[in-house]
């Protein structure tokens, strides 16, 4: 009878092992779809577009002053969850792109023209990426859901010379830092 019920544990032992962890958050696997590989570094030529563009549009920068920080110093994307990079740096380059659109329809096109190029590409590709993804999983919460709700209320919020003074200065980091982080997925730490 001993033999028998060590028999029913180690099967039942066996099974449960083979079932694997249960997931307590949205799969990272699921973003192995998701190409953001080319986007780890961008091109001399990509980088040196924005450099022009940062530099000039410092320079016009009118005074200005926030309420908040849309962009603050400590926010870091390897606080977050892998599965909820993606989604803060789409929410991030969603208002870059607002703000330097207006800034390039006010007078600054031509400056601009490569630089939101390059950022719709990128954007294009994370949304479809981001909206691909199962809607069924958890909805935002902790720092991903801060993170979300400061830039929408910046953007509502925060006048036209903050955003674009925040933009502009979080624009390198975007870049290099978030964007390389997003692309090297598991391996951001």
């Amino acid at each position: 009878m001993a033999a028998a019920w060590v028999l029913v544990l180690v099967a039942a032992g066996l099974s449960l092992a083979s079932a694997g962890p249960v997931p307590t958050s949205k799969p990272t696997t699921a973003w192995t779809d998701c190409d953001f590989g080319r986007f780890k570094s961008l091109s001399p030529r990509e980088l040196e577009a924005f450099k022009k563009a940062r530099d000039a549009l410092e320079n016009s920068l009118k005074s200005w002053s926030c309420t908040t920080r849309p962009f603050p110093r400590n926010r870091d994307l390897r606080q977050l969850q892998v599965w909820e990079r993606p989604v803060a740096l789409e929410a991030e380059l969603a208002l870059t792109l607002k703000v330097l659109g207006t800034m390039a329809d006010a007078s600054q096109g031509d400056i601009l023209d490569q630089p939101l190029h390059t950022l719709r590409h990128m954007h294009s590709e994370l949304q479809a990426c981001v909206s691909a993804q199962p809607t069924a999983g958890p909805q935002p919460q902790g720092r991903l859901h801060h993170w979300l709700h400061r830039l929408q209320e910046a953007s509502r919020k925060e006048s036209q010379g903050c955003l674009e003074a925040s933009v502009l200065f979080n624009l390198f980091r975007l870049l290099k830092k978030d964007l390389e982080c997003v692309a090297s997925g598991d391996l951001c730490v």
